[in-house]
């Protein structure tokens, strides 16, 4: 049984005081509303409705948590070693600028401040991948170091083999631009494509549990 199989809901927030206290590591998500967010998550978890997609995007503006647990004492009982992070998806073309300002304050605010995120996936369309607000989140992400970023290049399975390989050489050079930070790798979650290897990176990402939290830099705000 994977780690992400006990993936539970826990809580939705929608302003940075309602975030969770607690302080196991955090892997978040984050993607256009039509990329293929939810879908990522409830293929990784092995639950089809786990993470919930609006009809219109943009309409969603919560982050919703989602806790991760180990069996202890023979496995009478079970202890939480992290969470999964399902960020707002960014799809404005139907959202007033209020609904922009929101999203951009919620995880604009989450990612620089959070001191329990580990990692950010950012899910992103294997046939148009670096939209402008994917863009944007990524050169956001220049201010957090120390956090991991995996370039998810999902609907792989919507694209030839001669394209993908002309993608992954352009994305793996812009990747390049970040060092070892940064992780590519190609996705399908209607062929199931990339599932374990998605799973294997993330794992790394949570262990050991022991390791210490990276500090809150200075100008967070939560």
């Amino acid at each position: 049984m994977s780690l992400f199989d006990s993936a539970r809901f826990q809580i939705s927030a929608a302003k940075l005081s309602g975030l969770p206290t607690e302080l196991e590591p955090e892997i978040a998500f984050a993607g256009r509303s039509n990329a293929g967010k939810s879908t990522t998550i409830n293929v990784l978890t092995r639950q089809t409705r786990l993470a919930f997609a609006s009809k219109t995007p943009g309409r969603t503006q919560l982050v919703n948590f989602f806790e991760l647990s180990r069996k202890i004492d023979g496995g009478r009982n079970r202890v939480v070693v992290g969470r999964l992070v399902d960020l707002p998806g960014y799809g404005f073309a139907k959202a007033n600028e209020a609904v922009r300002s929101s999203w951009s304050d919620l995880v604009g605010g989450y990612i620089a401040g959070r001191r329990q995120l580990r990692g950010l996936v950012i899910v992103m369309d294997s046939r148009r991948p670096f939209m402008p607000t994917d863009e944007w989140l990524i050169e956001f992400m220049k201010q957090r170091p120390e956090v991991k970023m995996l370039w998810l290049l999902n609907k792989c399975d919507q694209i030839k083999t001669q394209e993908r390989r002309t993608t992954l050489r352009a994305v793996e050079k812009r990747a390049a631009e970040f060092g070892d930070r940064v992780t590519v790798q190609f996705f399908s979650g209607l062929k199931r494509e990339g599932v374990d290897e998605l799973a294997k990176t993330l794992e790394t990402w949570l262990n050991p549990a022991t390791t210490a939290m990276p500090p809150t830099p200075a100008a967070a705000k939560q």
